[in-house]
């Protein structure tokens, strides 16, 4: 039996890039994305099943979806801050459907086995099964910034061999813009990097669970050394 700490991409992106408590306009930006968030993952759902759905369904779905998120974080808006607010969801919600990421899955979690000591769960936004995984942002992220940099690049761990897209349906251009952005491969130095730096947050702050009760797939990597010149290969691909 052998015991794994486990921890998130997520988590390790909020202790390295952690962020003072929101303010209000933080909150409802928060407020804004989760409705954003859930009425695509929605929408999503019924293009794979074949369905055709109305925008009035999914406005009435955003907008219940903004008003409980609202709620949670304890902030109001105004009626007429409030329809503007719903206006530009769904204009997100239009870019969606003609980008090229409507209606594909969201992939399993895969997990980056590193030394099998620290295991870090993995799994970005979407993927089309074969070639390419993509995160998606309801802002403009390009270049990205570090903390999403870094969210990518242990994406890319996880997911050795696949192309990483960012797309970008920035909400707060008029109208929408939507930007896609190809992720260098990571160089030997930033996967080196990358994995020092999971390890010791996961080592830190993961949860500790028996390996053989994880669920894969798995994406294993060595241990990562000082020096850089080696690059860590995946020594364990999923099948």
């Amino acid at each position: 039996m052998t015991l794994v700490r486990t921890i998130a991409v997520h988590e390790i992106v909020r202790d390295v890039y952690p962020r003072p408590p929101p303010e209000e306009k933080d909150q409802v930006a928060m407020a804004v994305g989760k409705a954003i968030d859930g009425t695509l993952s929605d929408l999503g759902f019924q293009l794979r099943q074949g369905r055709r759905p109305t925008a009035s369904g999914l406005d009435e779905l955003a907008r219940a979806l903004l008003d409980e998120a609202l709620a949670e974080n304890a902030v109001a808006l105004a009626p007429a801050e409030r329809e503007a607010t719903l206006v530009r969801v769904r204009e997100v919600v239009r870019a969606y459907r003609r980008s090229p990421i409507a209606g594909l899955a969201r992939p399993k979690t895969r997990v980056c086995l590193i030394d099998r000591e620290v295991g870090v769960y993995a799994q970005p936004d979407f993927w089309d099964g074969r070639a390419r995984i993509f995160e998606l942002k309801s802002y403009l992220a390009v270049p990205p910034p570090p903390d999403v940099a870094l969210q990518l690049r242990l994406f890319q761990l996880a997911y050795p061999g696949f192309e990483t897209v960012l797309v970008c349906l920035n909400r707060h251009a008029h109208p929408v813009e939507t930007t896609s952005y190809v992720v260098p491969p990571p160089t030997p130095a930033e996967t080196a990097d990358a994995l020092r730096l999971a390890f010791e947050v996961g080592q830190r702050l993961g949860r500790p669970k028996v390996l053989e009760y994880v669920e894969g797939p798995f994406v294993a990597y060595p241990r990562p050394t000082a020096a850089a010149e080696s690059l860590p290969r995946p020594t364990g691909l999923p099948g």
